[in-house]
């Protein structure tokens, strides 16, 4: 019983370990923030519970899910890469482009109630919070169990439950993020923010140059 405890915990610091460095909640905050300073505090606070539960379904269904719907339509996993990568250059290049100012005003509560829903899923979940990269990896961790003999029901909820260490990490660095607004000031705030945009995306064009040498690769080592 001890060594299958032991066991169960591996499985959980694995998920943390190989999902971790790829959602990097730390490193998104700054992100996050931009797309969101143009809402009041209340909103973000709102938006970093709603984007950690949308976080968690989307990587608990790509782990359990995932491979078999990549199957069905014949898809990669370079080609999800690249296709999510554009997705997360296009957000970049939008927001380091956009001339709008974030306004400390906080709008009707009606309005960035709609706000949030809108932001909700996308963009601020997929592709910036879970990205290919991290929908990637969940597929991956999901088709270990049954290559290896078949479900595993104690090792699969070790692995939901480092997922869910993962939302939680999401939210605490969401929530939490707005305070840096106030910090830095109107002239600060702004370049923090543009180059919260330009580090985005760089990570979007990244993504898409690693999907593209997984997809070439094995057409020069055909050769």
């Amino acid at each position: 019983m001890e060594r299958q405890l032991l066991q169960y915990a591996n499985t959980v610091l694995f998920t943390l370990a190989a999902l971790l460095p790829i959602v990097n909640p730390f490193g998104s905050a700054p992100i996050f923030l931009s797309m969101t300073a143009d809402l009041p505090g209340e909103a973000r606070r709102k938006l970093a519970t709603v984007v950690a539960r949308h976080a968690f379904l989307l990587l608990a269904a790509a782990m359990l899910i995932g491979s078999h719907v990549l199957n069905l339509f014949g898809v990669s996993l370079p080609i999800v890469r690249v296709g999510g990568g554009l997705l997360v250059c296009a957000n970049g290049w939008r927001l380091l482009n956009d001339d709008t100012r974030p306004s400390g005003e906080p709008s009707a509560v009606d309005a960035w109630e709609r706000e949030v829903e809108r932001r909700g899923f996308y963009p601020l979940t997929f592709p910036l919070t879970v990205g290919p990269g991290s929908i990637s990896i969940a597929i991956t961790l999901g088709a270990r169990t049954p290559s290896r003999g078949g479900w595993n029901t104690g090792e699969l909820l070790a692995e939901l439950v480092g997922v869910v260490l993962i939302a939680l990490m999401v939210f605490l660095s969401y929530r939490f993020a707005s305070r840096v607004i106030s910090l830095l000031g109107e002239t600060g705030t702004t370049v923090f923010l543009r180059l919260s945009s330009f580090i985005l995306l760089c990570v979007g064009v990244s993504i898409v140059w690693s999907g593209i040498v997984d997809l070439v690769q094995p057409l020069l080592q055909a050769r």
